[in-house]
């Protein structure tokens, strides 16, 4: 019964392989990589390995407690009374085997190719060596019975109740240490799988992060990671434990009589192939109820983050019914896990009430009518007495205990390996963006920045940049144009390298950035973009996130160039230690944004990117800061994502695109005058009709 149980769980060293969830076999579940990270704790695992090996063994040495009280203890006797009187009747038992022996070989002279006597005769001898063997075992024990174990049957029934007692209380005892460290193994997995999941996330590349929705991220982070350590805690701790005692009880039955063991397990391989089939079904079940979850998450963050839009246009009965929807569909994967869940005990159950049944009515008969032989079969060499038979019984009523515990975790197993196969499907993926093995060095002085040939795309057959050619001169300030989806952002966003061309390259003082490490990279480069994000931190710890090592006064000094000292100071209650919130929600869009400018300014790049950073700034700060700006870029190459004329106009040149090409490239007077497209993005007819 325990073989197919253990295989269905894949549950590493306890495996050789294990199932996926598409069906196919694999060396090594996703499951199993977890039971190897939690190996690492080898003296806390050692630790719980050997307390769940105790309890094993005091679990069998306590359902031992039957033989002597059913054979000895109720007929009378104590144990040296009962051993004298087993080392007589062996001695006895010997002595007519050796009279029969002695006539079978007279017999067996007289008749020499009797092959019948022949086979009589080596069945005594076996007999007699058999029941001599016995005896030496039993003159071993009376010596040490005599001086140490009691007289009387009643105090012997004492004596072994005694035994009980302290056989139960240090079980529960290394039950309690077991579970204890086992838990500190699955707290420690937690903690470890949560931030080695958080390190792999962080070195995937910006696709990646747009191909997975913020929801389903944070449900990997939250549930997946909880629901896969409570999975190793069950594996580390029942899982062992369990059938270990189930062992130990099928080891004593086998000891008793191994041959009607054999006969009882007449259905343990259909109970395997239930369990097998339920083991995937849950494991599937499972995988498909966490990803509905992650819907859920995305329904709830996306809420979440546009109240403001569902409350001004009155949707929110659209919204509950979307969420009612999406949580509906997890509830009715979960009632379906539950169903599955609630067949393991009933069908563990059946399976073991009718190997119970079969030992029952096969041990019952033995014992009635004293037989040995069963359908012509032999079960036993002699026959057995009440004593042993409600011995075996209770073996197989101490397996079935750990069946019925293992029962209780199987789902909590199944649904532990479908997240761990979630967890590993993130982590296993390989960044599209990696550094070259041997990186070149950027030169000191900036060289020109180069586009040659440049196409890319998201998704196959939606080209975004088609062919883009272009050099930006070193400290030259270029301003990119152009309508929404015309793939400006794009553009800028491979200079950081957060994307790699599909085909072209983007060069840096002559090198090809997939050449360069992204580290040295992007140490040259300040980015200000248009959401302007905000660490949940102090005002000057956000300042100072794109140069660690600055001071407070470069801080304040970074701060008032972009016009942010001020409020800083006199709106914000904590001046610059104030906490900004989340994405600083506490800050309005236009603090938000020159903060985030001030953090541009303290980093000093050689390279600055602004994309549409003045946009959330209004009319008086926008005049500040283009003075600031005017100031700040000169001497550093800059690129600008605008359409406001004030920015513009400190542009040394102006590239205008449409579907993902460069149409027109040139000043703002000279595309004022030839290029129609960037007239009405600049909104140029319409100023010349106020004038």
């Amino acid at each position: 019964m325990l073989a197919p149980l253990a295989a269905s769980l894949p549950i590493g060293p306890f495996a050789a392989a294990a199932v996926g969830f598409d069906g196919k076999r694999v060396a090594m579940s996703n499951f199993g990589r977890l039971l190897r990270m939690a190996l690492r704790y080898r003296v806390t695992f050692a630790a719980s390995l050997a307390c769940s090996l105790v309890v094993a063994l005091l679990w069998v040495g306590n359902i031992s407690a039957i033989y002597p009280i059913v054979d000895v203890v109720m007929a009378g006797k104590s144990i040296p009374q009962f051993l004298d009187e087993r080392v007589a009747a062996s001695r006895e038992e010997i002595a007519r085997l050796q009279t029969r022996i002695d006539a079978s070989r007279d017999a067996a002279q007289v008749a020499a190719t009797d092959v019948s006597r022949q086979r009589e005769l080596a069945a005594l001898l076996e007999q007699q060596a058999r029941r001599s063997m016995e005896l030496a075992r039993l003159e071993m024990l009376q010596p040490w019975a005599d001086r140490w174990l009691p007289t009387t049957a009643f105090r012997t029934l004492l004596t072994v109740c005694l035994l009980l007692l302290v056989g139960t209380v240090l079980k529960s005892l290394f039950r309690v240490g077991g579970a204890y460290l086992t838990a500190r193994i699955g707290t420690a997995m937690d903690f470890e799988l949560r931030k080695e999941f958080y390190r792999r996330t962080m070195r995937l590349d910006l696709g990646t992060f747009s191909e997975t929705s913020p929801g389903d991220l944070l449900n990997r982070f939250t549930s997946d990671v909880g629901v896969a350590a409570a999975g190793v805690t069950n594996v580390l701790g029942m899982a062992v434990r369990e059938p270990l005692k189930m062992i130990g009880c099928f080891a004593g039955a086998g000891w008793v009589c191994w041959r009607l063991l054999l006969l009882t397990m007449i259905f343990a391989p259909l109970a395997g192939y239930t369990i097998h089939w339920l083991a995937k079904a849950l494991k599937r079940a499972n995988r498909r109820a966490l990803e509905e979850l992650s819907q859920v998450f995305e329904r709830l963050e996306e809420t979440i983050s546009g109240i403001k839009i569902i409350k001004a246009f009155g949707r929110e009965s659209r919204e509950r019914s979307r969420f009612h929807f999406t949580s509906k569909q997890f509830y009715q994967r979960s009632m379906r896990i539950a169903f599955y869940d609630a067949l393991v005990s009933p069908l563990t159950e059946s399976m073991g009430i009718a190997m119970i049944i079969a030992a029952v009515l096969a041990g019952g008969y033995l014992v009635l009518n004293q037989q040995t032989h069963l359908f012509g079969v032999r079960i036993s060499n002699d026959p057995l007495t009440h004593g042993w038979l409600t011995l075996f019984y209770g073996f197989l009523a101490g397996a079935s205990d750990p069946l019925r515990r293992l029962s209780s975790v199987f789902n909590g197993i199944q649904r532990g390996a479908a997240a761990a196969d979630r967890l590993y499907e993130l982590m296993d993926r390989e960044s599209r963006i990696v550094d070259p093995a041997s990186p070149v060095p950027l030169a000191s002085l900036m060289g020109p920045i180069e586009l040659q040939k440049v196409t890319f795309s998201y998704r196959p057959a939606e080209p975004v940049l088609r062919g883009i050619d272009l050099r930006i001169e070193p400290g030259e300030t270029m301003a990119i144009v152009g309508p929404n989806g015309c793939g400006k952002s794009t553009l800028i966003n491979l200079i950081p390298r957060f994307y790699d061309p599909d085909g072209g390259c983007v060069r840096m003082c002559g090198v090809d950035l997939r050449d360069i490490h992204r580290r040295d990279l992007r140490g040259r480069i300040g980015m200000v973009t248009q959401e302007s994000l905000l660490m949940n931190d102090t005002v000057a710890e956000n300042i100072r996130y794109g140069r660690p090592e600055a001071t407070q006064a470069e801080i304040e000094e970074a701060a008032r160039r972009a016009h942010a000292d001020r409020f800083i100071r006199e709106k914000l209650a904590a001046g610059y230690a104030t906490i900004v919130g989340p994405g600083g929600n506490r800050l309005s869009g236009g603090q938000r944004q020159r903060v985030a400018l001030a953090r541009a300014i303290l980093r000093d790049p050689e390279i600055l990117i602004l994309d549409e950073a003045t946009s959330q700034i209004d009319v008086e700060s926008e005049r500040l800061i283009h003075e600031v700006l005017a100031d700040f870029v000169r001497g550093r190459t800059t690129l600008l994502i605008t359409h406001r004329p004030s920015t513009l106009s400190l542009a040394d040149r102006i590239v205008v695109m449409d579907h993902g090409r460069i149409v027109d490239v040139g000043s703002y007077e000279a595309l004022s005058r030839r290029c129609p497209l960037f007239q009405r993005l600049a909104h140029l007819d319409a100023r010349r009709e106020s004038a």
